[in-house]
């Protein structure tokens, strides 16, 4: 049977299996660095992994943790499949098979060991300072996995289900299913952990909502200029972005004329302001950031499409 490899002509592919390893590296990095010495549990998979090590070693069972995560994140894949798709799936397929892996990468490169100081228990040395470390380096991996549609596996997959199902923020979905694991830490911890734990959860959803909405930041720009024809025909037409026209009129001197809006990535944004300062355009110009959007926004890639098909 002939094997279709097209795919790996595909500049796209490669770029975001650049993206999921690095996010991936970062957040095995998050685990084995800060959470696995501290045996903090924050509400990750990697946390109830911890758990559940603890549990069997005290019954005379010896499993790493890394293997544990491999194995639960194994079982959660179906999940991805039934109901966040395909293409979610064979990421997820990726991400978390290689996160337990990754994990003891970092081990062979430099053993956390190396890291505590005498008379420490962890890399930090104190529990907060792991937390607030491994919640920054884990909300930054899960934000680059989720802006390709992809996870880390475990409990970024019930997260995702939960806002493809119940429409909540990704940051709200992540905190809720990484609460009812933090409860679980209450069977090898003494509240005052298990309070840092829950504390870290809540910092988590924070944190992957702040990088979720800085990578996906978008201008929405708003342009008044009598000379608003050269402008649309260079936002359709070199930046390949669609415009609304809308008819103003000034409350200052009561001349009418026509407002450009249009959404635009921060580069595109700033080539439109380069073309209007180059052809000595007079506009007046206002910007705001949005997060989010919905609907027909074409990736660079669709636009790279199109302008080849018209050949440019």
């Amino acid at each position: 049977m002939k094997i279709n490899l097209t795919f790996l002509k595909n500049k796209n592919f490669w770029k975001e299996l650049i993206m999921m390893t690095v996010g991936l590296l970062i957040g095995a990095a998050a685990v084995y660095y800060f959470l696995v010495p501290s045996s903090l549990v924050i509400g990750t998979i990697s946390g109830l992994a911890i758990v559940v090590a603890q549990l069997l070693s005290g019954i005379g069972i010896t499993i790493k943790v890394s293997m544990l995560v491999l194995l639960m994140n194994a079982v959660l894949i179906l999940l991805a499949f039934a109901c966040l798709g395909r293409e979610v799936g064979i990421k997820t397929v990726f991400a978390s098979l290689l996160l337990g892996p990754f994990m003891d990468i970092w081990e062979a490169i430099c053993p956390y060991e190396r890291l505590i100081e005498p008379g420490m228990t962890s890399v930090m040395g104190e529990p907060i300072f792991d937390l607030l470390a491994f919640v920054l380096m884990l909300g930054a991996s899960q934000a680059f996995l989720f802006r390709i549609n992809a996870s880390t596996g475990g409990l970024d997959i019930v997260a995702l289900i939960m806002k493809k199902y119940l429409h909540q923020d990704i940051g709200t979905s992540v905190t809720i299913a990484g609460f009812a694991v933090v409860l679980t830490a209450f069977a090898i911890h003494p509240f005052r952990i298990v309070v840092i734990g829950m504390i870290g959860t809540w910092l988590n959803g924070i944190v992957v909502d702040y990088f979720t909405a800085t990578l996906n930041k978008r201008k929405r720009v708003c342009i008044i200029s009598s000379e608003h024809e050269k402008i649309r025909q260079y936002i359709i037409d070199e930046l390949y972005r669609g415009c609304s026209l809308y008819e103003v009129k000034g409350g200052y001197k009561g001349d009418e004329g026509i407002e450009i809006q249009s959404l635009l990535t921060q580069s595109e944004f700033a080539n439109l302001l380069e073309f209007i300062r180059k052809n000595g355009i007079h506009a007046f110009i206002t910007a705001g950031n949005c997060s989010e959007i919905y609907g027909l926004w074409h990736s660079r890639e669709q636009i790279n499409r199109h302008k080849l098909e018209r050949g440019r």
